[in-house]
């Protein structure tokens, strides 16, 4: 199996044990004398199997993204430094909009704010992170295609 395969396994059971989740919920408790629309020891018993899959998967996937290489750095490590990458992107952006909003003013005799950084600077910054994250995830992408899974 290729971590792109084991990847979108566990992204699927996921949102199956989000659905068993809410349908448990939902068959938790009745009204006496009803009977439950689904037999919750099933779905509890399904979301149990899901669970243990989605650990294997999951310690499979880190064993794997250890294992593998990506350039001078672990699959792991490229992964963290991709979220590094997410982040910087979404603070300078969100900074760059903060300094860059406007106040409207109706007289002279009100308050006016001025921007305490380089607006410009920091969407550039913004569009770097966003540039590095982008190599950086179709190299990620690549790998998890070409990458068998570690046993």
């Amino acid at each position: 199996m290729y971590l792109a395969e084991a990847l979108a396994e566990r992204a699927e059971a996921q949102a199956r044990l989000a659905q068993l989740h809410t349908r448990l919920h939902n068959n938790a408790q009745i009204q006496e004398g009803d009977a439950p629309t689904e037999d919750p020891a099933a779905l509890l018993a399904e979301a149990e199997g899901l669970l243990e899959r989605i650990d294997q998967l999951v310690r499979a996937i880190n064993a794997t993204n250890v294992a593998t290489r990506l350039g001078s750095e672990t699959l792991a490590d490229a992964l963290a430094r991709r979220t590094t990458l997410l982040k910087r992107r979404q603070l300078y952006a969100e900074l760059a909009d903060a300094a860059s909003a406007r106040q409207d003013r109706y007289s002279r005799s009100e308050i006016k704010y001025v921007p305490t950084l380089d607006v410009a600077a920091l969407r550039a910054q913004a569009d770097q992170a966003a540039k590095e994250f982008r190599i950086l995830d179709s190299k990620i992408q690549q790998a998890n295609w070409l990458t068998e899974m570690v046993d």
